[in-house]
């Protein structure tokens, strides 16, 4: 698996690239959004761990670039905390924020979760209901025949909803199952998470319910 790590922090670079190693991930470096875009362009990466404020580009305008161009999973690793910040961090696809200071075990368990997040499309190949239509295998949903973005964790909390129909999800459930570490922080990472996917469903975000003091239900008449 290769790894980049955008930061210009190169102390950062260092620490993060020094647990990588020891996964056996191949890494390459980048401190600003610039020289980043020209290592994906140059090569294939698996996942990237992202700062925000960096000099020439910033993280937010590289994002932005790189969707134009790839789909790839994304970290962002920021000392910015607000929660403006990670709701347009999500809003724009990222997979997952984390701010510093921070743990570098937590921020593997992370990397390790999201790399094997395709596992969680252990499904039908595909999922029907009315209008609404999702393709596992490509990983994809279709509204009235209509194709939808939907970023990798949006995709794989969809499809775990979908997976466990009719059942009371408690938000730990979900950061266990579809994020696969033990989260370190507040649950409004789902909470945002689910907002967004929401927005996305359309006219079908009905189907997913807010279970007042335990979490979610993704509720649909067979």
């Amino acid at each position: 698996m290769n790894i980049l790590i955008v930061d210009d922090e190169k102390l950062l670079r260092d620490v993060v690239k020094e647990y990588c190693l020891k996964e056996n991930y191949k890494v390459f470096e980048a401190e600003n959004g610039l020289d980043a875009l020209e290592i994906v362009e140059n090569n294939s990466i698996d996942l990237i761990v992202l700062d925000i404020m960096m000099p020439k580009m910033d993280g937010y305008t590289f994002f932005k670039e790189l969707k134009n161009k790839e789909n790839i999973p994304t970290i962002i690793l920021s000392a910015r905390n607000d929660e403006y910040d990670k709701l347009l961090g999500f809003d724009l696809g990222i997979d997952d924020y984390l701010t510093k200071p921070f743990s570098p075990r937590e921020l593997m368990a992370r990397i390790k979760a999201i790399l094997k997040r395709t596992k969680l499309s252990n499904l039908d190949s595909t999922f029907t209901y009315k209008g609404l239509k999702i393709d596992f295998t490509g990983r994809v949903l279709y509204i009235d025949d209509k194709e939808v973005y939907l970023t990798p964790k949006e995709f794989d909390l969809l499809t775990y909803f979908v997976k466990n129909p009719n059942k009371a999800i408690t938000r730990d459930e979900l950061l266990n199952k579809v994020w696969g570490y033990d989260y370190f922080g507040d649950d409004r990472t789902i909470d945002s998470h689910i907002k967004i996917l929401r927005n996305n469903l359309s006219e079908y975000r009905d189907l997913i319910i807010t279970i007042r003091g335990i979490g979610y239900k993704f509720v649909y008449e067979k």
